[in-house]
C-alpha cells in the first residue's frame, strides 16, 4: 500500500517535461498521459523509465482520471509539467503512503514563479492542490480548475511545491483562452447567458480583486501583470460564452 504512480498530464511541455519527470523519480511509477503534442515531449518523455498514453485531450478531470485508472499502484501523485517536487515535499510525500493516518489524500501549497520572479500575493498567497491521494477514494470532477471528490478526509503538507506557469508570454496567453473556451463551454452546456455585467464590470472587479484586495501591488509590476490579465481572462471567457449562444464560431 505504499507503492505510487506519478501522473503528468502534457501537451507541447517540452520546456517542462524532463526536470517534471526528474522530480518525480520517487515515484514507482511514472506515467505521461500526453494530448498529442506536436513538438519534443514525447521524444524527450522516451529518455525515461516512464509509461506514455495519448490521448485526445476533452477535459482536465476526465484526461486525468483515464490516466488514473491505468495506474498500477493504489498511491496517485499527480504533477503538472509546470510543477516540481521539492525534497521536502518529497519527504513528507514518502511519510505521508507510509503512515496517512485517517487521510485519503493530501493538500500541497505551491509557490508561483512568474517571470523568473517567486509572486507572494496576488491570489497566489493561498494557492493550494490535492496531489497526493489513494485512488480507491478520489476522482476529478470538473470541465476548469477541476477539483478532487473524496470519500474520506484529506491533510496538508507543511512544505511547499514550485509552480512555473509562465514559459512564455505567448504560452501564459494561451493558457487563459484555453481554460475560456473550456469554462465557457461548460457554462454554455448549462444554459447560462451573458450580460452587460460580465463584460463591463467582472473584468475591472477581479483586476481590483488580484492587485488590492489579494495585495498584487506588493508583488510590483508582475503583480499588476498578473492581476491585469487575470481581468482579461474573465472578458475571454465571456466573450467566448457570448459567441457560443449565438452559435459563431
Amino acid at each position: 500500500m505504499t507503492k505510487i504512480t506519478a501522473i503528468i498530464p502534457t501537451l507541447n511541455e517540452e520546456i517542462h517535461i524532463e526536470d517534471a519527470i526528474k522530480s518525480v523519480s520517487f515515484a514507482d511509477e511514472i506515467i505521461i498521459i500526453d494530448s498529442f503534442s506536436t513538438d519534443n515531449t514525447v521524444i524527450l518523455a522516451e529518455k525515461y523509465n516512464v509509461k506514455i498514453i495519448k490521448r485526445k485531450f476533452d477535459d482536465f478531470s476526465s484526461q486525468k482520471n483515464f490516466a488514473i485508472d491505468q495506474a498500477k499502484h493504489p498511491w496517485i501523485y499527480i504533477l503538472d509539467a509546470d510543477e516540481r517536487v521539492t525534497p521536502e515535499v518529497e519527504k513528507e510525500i514518502l511519510e505521508a503512503v507510509k503512515d496517512p493516518k485517517e487521510f485519503v489524500g493530501f493538500y500541497v501549497k505551491r509557490s508561483f514563479y512568474f517571470a523568473d520572479k517567486k509572486i507572494n500575493y496576488s491570489g497566489w498567497q493561498r494557492d493550494k492542490v490535492v496531489r497526493l491521494f489513494l485512488k480507491a477514494h478520489c476522482k476529478y470532477q470538473g470541465v476548469v480548475h477541476e477539483t478532487i471528490k473524496t470519500t474520506g478526509e484529506l491533510g496538508f503538507f507543511k512544505n511547499k511545491i514550485d509552480h512555473f506557469g509562465y514559459k512564455n508570454y505567448n504560452h501564459f496567453i494561451s493558457k487563459i483562452h484555453q481554460y475560456g473556451e473550456l469554462k465557457a463551454q461548460e457554462l454554455h452546456a448549462n444554459g447560462k447567458t451573458v450580460n452587460a455585467f460580465h463584460i463591463i464590470i467582472k473584468p475591472p472587479f477581479r483586476i481590483f480583486s488580484h492587485f488590492i484586495l489579494r495585495k498584487g501591488f506588493l508583488d510590483g509590476y508582475a503583480g499588476l501583470i498578473l492581476s491585469t490579465t487575470q481581468g482579461y481572462a474573465v472578458l475571454t471567457r465571456y466573450i467566448k460564452l457570448w459567441l457560443l449562444n449565438r452559435n459563431v464560431k
